[in-house]
């Protein structure tokens, strides 16, 4: 029996690693309101991460600095921000920016944008605190305001904008509504769902300088579809210690899979 305990301690610990601690899972029906599931604490509110690039999409097409899925295409100059590898120095257009999540594409919008029209947009769309300040005293709002820095939202106010999105329910004109969802990522999901959505990562800063590696952030949000059905989600989860797949990623993986438990 003793065993049988420990093993089950085990595999729980070993899960609880892989998946990392929900900070919130948040389901809603989209057709009636309704909460389906909600675990954790969802109204406190933490950086969006790359979440952002959905709002800060429709910015960019309701202010035309983005045209289409394919233009505009800007290519990758030394001294860009480059951490994720060859798929961001190369040429990127709106649908690859969101695909592979291309940080120095987003800032390109961000400084067309400034940061008054942005945070202007931000308050309109119920968007956090939609402040895009950034760090304190570094004037860098514009290159990484939504990164651990001062643009803030909980996963109720992220599933709430996302309700507005879906619904065409955002002061912008339809046509930003359209362009930014014809490039939001579908992900493979099983039992009649449909799932679209985008993934977010970022590290605390740590009291001496620095972020902390071990205790990353991961979003999914996003929404999914069945038949008559439209659900629409927002799932953070926290590492306690670093992975070797993203808490994004990982996060990504147990939203789908919560939504394919659901019962028909």
């Amino acid at each position: 029996m003793k065993m049988v305990t420990a093993t089950i301690l085990i595999a729980l610990s070993t899960t609880k690693a892989a998946m990392g601690d929900t900070l919130c899972q948040l389901i809603a029906n989209h057709n009636t309101g309704e909460v389906i599931r909600e675990t954790g604490g969802c109204d406190q509110r933490y950086t969006p991460a790359s979440t952002f690039k959905i709002p800060l999409a429709v910015m960019g097409f309701d202010a035309g600095f983005l045209i289409d899925a394919q233009t505009p295409s800007i290519p990758y100059r030394d001294g860009y921000v480059a951490w994720g590898g060859a798929n961001w120095k190369t040429n990127t257009t709106p649908a690859r920016w969101l695909q592979y999540s291309v940080v120095w594409y987003s800032q390109k919008i961000a400084k067309s944008l400034g940061q008054a029209r942005i945070e202007q947009y931000a308050r309109d769309f119920g968007f956090g605190n939609a402040d895009l300040s950034g760090d304190v005293d570094k004037n860098n709002g514009l290159e990484r305001g939504w990164i651990n820095s001062s643009l803030q939202i909980s996963p109720r106010e992220q599933v709430q904008f996302l309700s507005k999105l879906i619904a065409y329910d955002l002061p912008v004109d339809r046509g930003a509504i359209e362009k930014t969802l014809a490039i939001v990522t579908e992900f493979p999901a099983n039992h009649g769902w449909q799932v679209w959505g985008k993934t977010g990562s970022a590290y605390p800063r740590k009291s001496s300088g620095g972020f902390d590696y071990d205790r990353g952030w991961g979003w999914f949000v996003g929404w999914a579809k069945r038949g008559e059905t439209t659900l629409v989600f927002a799932h953070l989860t926290q590492d306690e210690k670093r992975q070797n797949v993203s808490v994004a990623k990982r996060t990504r993986a147990a939203m789908i899979k919560a939504i394919e438990s659901l019962p028909r």
